[in-house]
């Protein structure tokens, strides 16, 4: 099954902006933080990680005990979609982000230098976009998407409210209209291969304990030791489990300019999950001056 590409705001040279195709362009803008080279550290942050709570490398946390994006509403915010069931092709997605007060929120703190990251998935786990909609005055978000199947997605919104002081994940359901024929999440997996990329995985997931998971790119057979940055980061994690789809977003472990991370070919993360499952991996990594995106499903061991 294919991970459909991405479209969005942000040119990328040949992909123009996110350019919707089926070579699985994503687009990462998350910065990982400096001192966590060393294994050592990852320890402190086992227990954090574990819980999905708001680590440093991590968003997509628990609210009293339920994995992140599993919720339209945390900590009196909402995730309101203007639409919940839309057309296939282009289209302009539109949403809110509605406060306490049941109005618009409009200030927010950046998250790896942006606003807001929106994550749209299909519920079979088959196509992923990752994109950055733009603000209005009023507090809409808007961008536009090229979804090309029918079925049911999910979206999700990595927010960190100014008023609240801490990122938080929300996730609310539509439906695109048509011929929809369900499907499963593709079969487990552990390389990957795109444009002549192959990136290969290597660690396991283990319910309730934080583990290191390392992919390494290779280019045409060749290790990839030039990996480019993408908005800060040498590559970014969102983990999903099959059913439900609780969410996890895992940054990588040091990050450009640190002087001890190396552009590859190995980026690694700190990752745990909530519990037990069948979870599909999406890892964003930047080389020749394009975004791609490589797609694994793993289970728990």
């Amino acid at each position: 099954m294919t991970t459909q590409a991405h479209t969005g705001h942000h040119n990328h040279g040949a992909h123009g902006d996110h350019a919707a195709h089926a070579a699985h362009d994503a687009h990462a803008d998350h910065a990982a933080h400096a001192g966590h080279d060393q294994h050592a550290d990852h320890a402190a942050h086992a227990d954090h990680v574990a819980h999905g709570a708001h680590a440093a490398h991590t968003h997509g946390g628990h609210d009293g005990g339920v994995p992140g994006g599993l919720q339209v509403t945390q900590d009196g915010y909402t995730l309101d979609l203007a639409e919940k069931i839309v057309t296939t092709g282009e289209t302009e997605f539109r949403f809110r982000i509605l406060g306490p007060d049941g109005l618009p929120a409009t200030e927010f703190d950046a998250i790896h230098d942006k606003e807001l990251h929106l994550i749209v998935v299909q519920r079979e786990l088959t196509g992923f976009w990752h994109v950055h909609p733009e603000r209005q005055a009023d507090g809409t978000w808007t961008v536009r998407l090229n979804l090309p199947a029918a079925g049911a997605y999910r979206a999700f919104t990595d927010i960190a409210p100014r008023a609240l002081g801490r990122t938080i994940t929300l996730g609310a359901d539509f439906a695109i209209a048509g011929d929809y024929r369900p499907g499963t999440a593709p079969e487990p997996e552990r390389t990957f291969t795109i444009d002549g990329y192959e990136v290969t995985l290597d660690g396991d997931l283990v319910a309730g304990e934080g583990r290191l998971l390392t992919l390494t790119v290779r280019k045409d057979g060749e290790l990839v030791t030039d990996l480019q940055p993408y908005l800060a980061a040498y590559g970014h994690l969102v983990i999903l489990r099959a059913g439900d789809l609780a969410y996890v977003h895992v940054h990588p472990n040091g990050e450009p300019g640190d002087g001890v991370t190396a552009p590859g070919p190995d980026v690694t993360f700190h990752t745990a999950v909530p519990g037990r499952g069948t979870y599909r991996l999406f890892l964003d990594f930047k080389h020749g001056d394009q975004v791609r995106t490589a797609a694994f499903t793993l289970p728990t061991v």
